[in-house]
């Protein structure tokens, strides 16, 4: 985006990144289907495009019955879906998520998950930070784990779950078995 011998600098309507934010990020002002047109405005769509475009989102994500509503009035998973929607709206290249199912319950947790899952095989690149091992390990490429600000371990999903050389690394998978099993 920036090269220093050339001194391009790209404004954010002209990147090709969206970004999943763990708390939705949504505008409270905004109904749903006007969060989702932001992006497609800020970058100069056409009306009768952005209409078309917003309409399939809401349709693709189950939220067109949401349209007219603000963030205040639906669920958890509801906005999350939302956000994706509006990220993926204006088809980003490179796509980061932070924690996209912090705050849910298990329910939309998987929902979310399936949505996200929905997204691996195509032409982009998404980057997840999350606790859920279990998604992590059937859809990452490439997994790091971090403890610390310090990288523990990176490589495939059958590498770092499989055989990780970390300490830091065994531990945590463990402690998240246990959770799982019930143990902790």
């Amino acid at each position: 985006l920036y090269d220093s011998e050339k001194k391009i600098d790209l404004p954010p309507q002209k990147r090709k990144i969206g970004y999943l934010f763990q708390g939705y990020a949504l505008f409270p002002n905004m109904t749903i289907e006007e969060n989702i047109k932001t992006g497609l405005r800020a970058k100069g769509f056409p009306k009768d495009e952005i209409e078309q475009k917003t309409n399939d989102m809401m349709k693709r994500f189950h939220i067109e019955e949401l349209a007219k509503r603000y963030p205040r009035q639906i669920s958890g998973g509801q906005k999350q879906r939302t956000a994706l929607a509006r990220m993926l709206v204006c088809e980003p290249e490179v796509i980061l998520m932070d924690e996209p199912t912090s705050a849910l319950d298990p329910e939309l947790t998987g929902e979310v998950l399936k949505v996200i899952r929905s997204l691996k095989g195509r032409d982009n690149t998404m980057v997840v930070v999350t606790h859920e091992m279990e998604f992590a390990r059937s859809v990452a490429d490439v997994v790091i784990y971090m403890a610390d600000g310090v990288i523990e371990e990176f490589g495939t999903p059958e590498e770092v779950f499989g055989n990780p050389r970390s300490e830091k690394t065994r531990n945590f998978l463990q402690g998240a078995q246990n959770a799982r099993d019930g143990l902790a």
